[in-house]
């Protein structure tokens, strides 16, 4: 029950786009298409799964003076592991999604779950909360892409030439464009927090803080303190 909960947590309570706004870079720069959204979630949840998972399994051997720079190494074995898979065997996405594969080695989601959680509880938990977050991280883009893609183009790329096209095309070149990535999440971010209000406030319950769990709670930057 808890391995289901973890993965529950990742997906909808925690979820690392919309409740912990993490991973911004990869957020808006990947998601002018469908099938990048896809694409980039599913790779960042393969890293996320295994440095999770190895992380776990080395936290009580690796000494906490130098743990950053061993999870750094660990992060960035698995990501060179998905990036060299996509090459070969999807070379197409590969270089649709460019720098940003290598990048996930520096993504906050993936070092925030291996600092915060994979460091201090066993493999099947880890595992499981790795999975959640991928999960969670990849449906979110998936929204925000079929968004922008549809107002857009009006259709969605799933894979390859698969396209689900609508009736008629709005045609508004601007969710394409860089700032159509900002406007469609802050006004995405807005509805999840009007709705999550207005059912806190139907059930008597006080509106939802913001999670301390982002990089305000990152031990990184307190290192040198």
């Amino acid at each position: 029950m808890n391995l289901l909960s973890d993965i529950k947590r990742g997906i909808l309570a925690e979820n690392p786009t919309f409740r912990l706004v993490l991973g911004m870079c990869p957020t808006l720069a990947t998601t002018t298409s469908l099938e990048n959204a896809i694409g980039m979630g599913l790779a960042t949840t393969f890293v996320l799964c295994g440095s999770n998972a190895a992380i776990s399994a080395i936290r009580h051997v690796v000494p906490k003076q130098i743990r950053i720079p061993c999870f750094i190494v660990v992060i960035a074995t698995f990501v060179t592991i998905i990036d060299l898979l996509m090459k070969a065997y999807l070379p197409a996405l590969a270089d649709k999604l460019g720098i940003y594969v290598p990048l996930i080695v520096v993504n906050c989601i993936v070092f925030a779950r291996a600092e915060a959680f994979a460091s201090k509880n066993g493999v099947g938990r880890s595992l499981a909360d790795g999975l959640g977050m991928g999960l969670g991280f990849t449906l979110a883009l998936s929204l925000i892409a079929s968004v922008r893609e549809i107002l857009a183009t009006g259709a969605v790329t799933v894979w390859g030439d698969l396209r689900l096209a609508l009736p008629f095309s709005p045609s508004i070149i601007l969710f394409i464009l860089p700032a159509g990535g900002f406007l469609t999440l802050g006004l995405l971010l807005g509805a999840i927090n009007h709705i999550s209000a207005r059912r806190a406030e139907k059930a008597g319950r006080p509106s939802p803080a913001p999670l301390r769990l982002d990089c305000r709670s990152c031990t990184i930057c307190s290192l040198g303190k």
